[in-house]
Formats: structure tokens, C-alpha cells, sequence
């Protein structure tokens, strides 16, 4: 299974053919990796498929969205989580919910995948300096060894919808406090 990811991985190509014109930049949907994925798992056998779950994390709502890699026996899986905005102008609750499972499941399948969104402005949404946005490893160390009311609060901290959008200086901000393990 571990080699048929690998493969998936370093085949795939999710090129940004979306344009932002308000903000001048391109990006991809998650609707776009799951076109570019498609051929690729069909090739391996394998399956994808991704759930999202609404999560009540103090008084605002997340989506954890998971994405499952499954040759039929065996299962590889990423998580991602993006908050909900309280309003958005111009939509209405389920838009708003759909547009944070969107924004959720692209991030699960951008892990699991490897693909890399670090001049992506939906990822960096600075629209000045680039920052280099946090490592995979970085991440999966976080939500390890976090719950999901203390993921809320790095990401309140930051002013972040979804865990991915940190920066490396960020993530070693949060890993430096994480709590130590007996033995270690």
C-alpha cells in the first residue's frame, strides 16, 4: 500500500488552473485534485474517498475533514480541520459550511498527497511577503499530541482557519510547547 502512495505521490500533478482575479493569484480546488488523483488510483487500484465532521470546539464550529486512501484491506488517512466562519457576506450557513469542507478536504488531501501549497494564497493569504508554511511532519507532530480544543486555540492564536496555514516559525513555536513525553 505505502508503495502505490509513493507512486501516487510523486506522479501527480494538481497544477493551479483556478484564478483569484480579485487577488491576482492561481490556485486549485479540491475539486481539481480529485480530477488529477482519479486516473492515478484507478492506475494503482486503489480507492479515495473523504469524510467531514462538524466539531463544536468551544462556541465555534470546525470541519474535520479525513481523507481515506484504501487498497480494499488496508487504509491510509489524513485529517485536516478548518473553522467556520460566524457570517460571510454574500452566503448563507450551508455555503459557509460547504466552503470550510472544501477548504478542509483540499488540506487532508494536499497531506496526504503531498502536494505543496506554499505559494498558494489560499494557503499563505498574506498577499505581501511569502512565508514558508509549516512541514507535514510539523503538522502531524501537532495534532498528535494535541486535542482538538488546544488545535482551537493555536489556531485562534493565529488568526488561522485550518491547521495547515501555519508557518514553520509558527509550528515551532507550538512544538516547543508541547507537553514532554515521560522517558524523552
Amino acid at each position: 500500500m505505502n508503495e502505490k502512495l509513493l507512486k501516487i505521490q510523486t506522479t501527480l500533478k494538481a497544477p493551479k488552473n483556478q484564478k483569484n482575479s480579485f487577488g491576482g493569484y492561481n490556485y486549485r480546488s479540491c475539486e481539481d485534485i480529485f480530477e488529477a488523483v482519479k486516473p492515478l488510483l484507478a492506475k494503482e487500484g486503489l480507492t479515495l474517498r473523504t469524510t467531514d465532521e462538524l466539531i463544536l470546539i468551544g462556541d465555534r464550529y470546525y470541519i474535520k475533514a479525513t481523507a481515506i486512501l484504501s487498497d480494499g484491506t488496508n487504509e491510509i488517512s489524513n485529517i485536516a480541520y478548518a473553522r467556520e466562519e460566524e457570517t460571510k457576506k454574500g452566503m448563507d450557513g450551508s455555503q459557509i459550511t460547504g466552503a470550510s469542507s472544501s477548504y478542509a478536504r483540499k488540506y487532508a488531501l494536499n497531506g496526504l498527497f503531498l502536494i505543496d501549497d506554499v505559494k498558494d494564497s489560499d494557503s499563505t493569504n498574506t498577499h505581501a511577503k511569502e512565508e514558508i508554511k509549516a512541514t507535514e511532519a510539523q503538522i502531524k507532530m501537532i495534532v498528535e499530541n494535541l486535542s482538538e480544543v488546544n488545535i482551537k486555540k493555536i489556531l485562534d492564536r493565529y488568526n488561522l482557519k485550518a491547521i495547515y496555514e501555519l508557518t514553520i516559525e509558527q509550528a515551532s513555536t507550538v512544538i516547543k510547547s508541547l507537553p514532554k513525553k515521560e522517558g524523552k
